[in-house]
């Protein structure tokens, strides 16, 4: 028997998220709820009430640990919908969802709909313009809500016009999300409802700037000793399309793929679109790196 020493794993810090207090023994699968006719992948499909309670019951079955409620596309050049239309569209999910008993996060990034949300009984607020929006700080500072703060080069509208440019990707992203939540903590909100994301899509080059932040993930979050929970989102997104050359409908492999490279990287949230695909494939991970653990601590 070796007398080798296993170094203890690392695990991200807990985030306080509302009701509930996450911890990341295992990245926890987030599962995308797109109230909205307009997302690139799934415009349409559960823009009835009905249809998004049945599609939430079916991931909530399938292994999702939170789910994520969006009234309003953000994918590259999508125009912005009227501050009623979204909340029509989110807070009736809230409100029944919330006796579901899991996390619930809602992808917006205007203070009215933070506030209404937070009232209706959501969890955590997913925003991807990192809580720069005039009042959204405002919004949360109160609430005990986890909050997700994203890295975007421009506007939804405007994101992917043109070539976007960096020096050093990873060091840009690091700095941004440094400097924010820098911000929130200074506003008197406790760290330990903080957590990052990169942004995969938002204002990147498809490949070059993706993958750069996919290989150094770790590198992407402030630096912090226990660090930020990172949240990463590909699912379907051009990214895996230029890779594998499939429309957005059949990049689930390609997503799975990618998944397990974040978990690998110390992603603790994976936002997908495919949660029963995802949870097996974080399965099959955990039992490999388990494995290796145990052959380590062997010696």
């Amino acid at each position: 028997m070796s007398n080798v020493e296993l170094p203890s794993q690392s695990f991200p810090a807990p985030l306080r998220c509302g009701r509930f207090t996450l911890s990341f023994e295992r990245p926890l699968v987030m599962g995308i709820l797109n109230v909205t006719p307009d997302s690139f992948s799934d415009g349409g499909q559960y823009a009835m009430h009905g249809d998004a309670l049945r599609q939430a019951e079916l991931m909530l079955l399938d292994g999702a640990d939170i789910i994520d409620i969006g009234g309003e596309s953000t994918r590259p050049g999508a125009p912005p919908v009227p501050l009623d239309e979204e909340l029509a569209r989110i807070l009736p999910l809230v409100e029944i969802l919330r006796g579901a008993n899991v996390p619930l996060s809602i992808d917006t990034y205007k203070p009215e709909v933070m506030r209404h949300a937070l009232s209706a009984g959501a969890d955590l607020i997913n925003d991807i313009w990192g809580f720069r929006m005039p009042g959204a700080i405002d919004a949360v500072r109160d609430s005990n809500c986890g909050l997700c703060v994203m890295h975007m080069l421009g506007e939804p509208q405007t994101m992917q016009l043109g070539e976007p440019t960096y020096g050093d990707v990873v060091g840009a992203v690091r700095e941004f999300l440094e400097e924010r939540v820098a911000k929130l903590q200074q506003a008197g909100i406790a760290r330990e409802r903080i957590s990052v994301d990169p942004g995969f899509g938002f204002g990147k080059a498809v490949v070059d700037h993706n993958y750069a932040l996919l290989a150094q993930l770790r590198d992407t979050a402030p630096r912090a000793e226990p660090s930020y929970p990172i949240l990463a989102g590909m699912s379907r997104k051009s990214m895996i399309g230029a890779v594998v050359g499939r429309p957005a409908g059949e990049r689930i492999a390609g997503s799975l793929a990618a998944a397990v490279c974040a978990a690998e990287r110390g992603a603790a949230i994976l936002r997908v679109h495919d949660v029963a695909q995802t949870v097996d494939a974080l399965k099959v991970w955990a039992a490999m790196r388990d494995a290796a653990n145990l052959s380590r601590a062997r010696g």
